[in-house]
């Protein structure tokens, strides 16, 4: 395994770059810098789809969301509700944009995608609480927003992905909704920090060491076991009857024994687990496709996956 020439490059011009690391700026600065980041590499959005602005309840007010739709599509279609990265203290719909665009289209399906309160002003576990709130609500007023109830999905990039996952687990120990499938981007799974990818891919990736010390620093102002359910899914007691999933990690990121493990307690359950590992690429890379071509080709293999699940339900297996 080799880092590929285009990560390469999105390191070296961050080693040149003359802004200040994000973990040396406070939340909202960190913020603002980070979307201008995506924003310089993201590249074009595809065409043919639609957005629709709104909000939908939460635990403590509203969450600002984004649905998308494929122009000229007739529903009922099925949902994915979508969580972006971040590390739960940055980013939004619009650093997800694209991604969120390009799964629309290669599912033909409609996606939700969720602001969800950030820490360190709404620290663990709102982040958790608005993602199990969105997901019950989008179930819920699926077939007005033009969706399938039976044909809903979550999914989610790193601190998206670590929701996704969670939200799973707790629409089984709740009984309901019925989740159709899980897309699982390079998810952290285990905020412990314990496997060993952690120590050997701390430094000089893009997500270092210290940049996960102070999201989670953030994330868990108030405390908490990092340890259970709803913080690292990976130490869940039962894996059995989740979602059938699709997890895709880059081979540079701290984060990427987290999502094997993820999918080999799946498998080992007898759940379903799609694995794709892309092993040159570095954490963060669907947000880069202006620079890295790897990122569309994730998301068409993500959209592809989604796509199959989606027809699989609709033919009642």
């Amino acid at each position: 395994m080799t880092l590929d020439p285009q990560a390469r490059f999105i390191l070296d011009l961050a080693e040149r770059s003359t802004r200040p690391l994000l973990e040396s700026l406070d939340p909202p600065a960190a913020r603002l810098q980070y979307a201008e980041m995506v924003a310089a590499a993201s590249g074009e959005p595809p065409a043919g789809v639609l957005t629709e602005e709104s909000t939908i309840p939460g635990p403590d007010g509203e969450l600002p969301t984004r649905l998308y739709r494929p122009q000229g599509a007739k529903g009922p279609l099925p949902i994915l509700i979508f969580f972006h990265g971040g590390g739960y203290v940055i980013g939004d719909r619009d650093t997800h944009d694209i991604p969120c665009r390009q799964l629309c289209l290669g599912a033909a399906c409609l996606v939700v995608s969720v602001d969800y309160r950030l820490a360190p002003e709404h620290p663990f576990p709102a982040p958790v609480d608005d993602a199990w709130a969105a997901t019950r609500w989008v179930v819920d007023h699926a077939r007005e927003l033009g969706g399938d109830p039976a044909c809903v999905a979550v999914g989610g990039d790193s601190a998206g992905g670590n929701l996704a996952a969670i939200v799973c687990h707790l629409a089984k120990r709740e009984g309901s909704p019925k989740l159709a499938y899980q897309l699982l981007i390079y998810p952290g799974t285990d905020l412990t920090g314990s496997l060993p990818s952690h120590k050997a891919l701390g430094q000089g990736y893009r997500l270092t060491t210290e940049l996960l010390d102070w999201f989670m620093k953030h994330y868990f102002s108030d405390g908490g076991d990092r340890g259970q359910l709803i913080a690292s899914p990976l130490f869940a007691d039962d894996f059995a009857d989740l979602p059938p999933a699709f997890i895709l990690t880059a081979g540079y990121d701290p984060l990427k024994d987290e999502g094997s493990a993820y999918a080999d307690k799946l498998r080992a359950a007898g759940v379903e687990a799609e694995f794709v590992e892309y092993g040159g690429m570095i954490h963060g890379f669907i947000t880069m496709g202006g620079l890295i071509d790897a990122a569309a080709e994730s998301m068409e293999a993500g959209a592809a996956a989604l796509a199959r699940a989606f027809g699989s339900q609709k033919g009642g297996d």
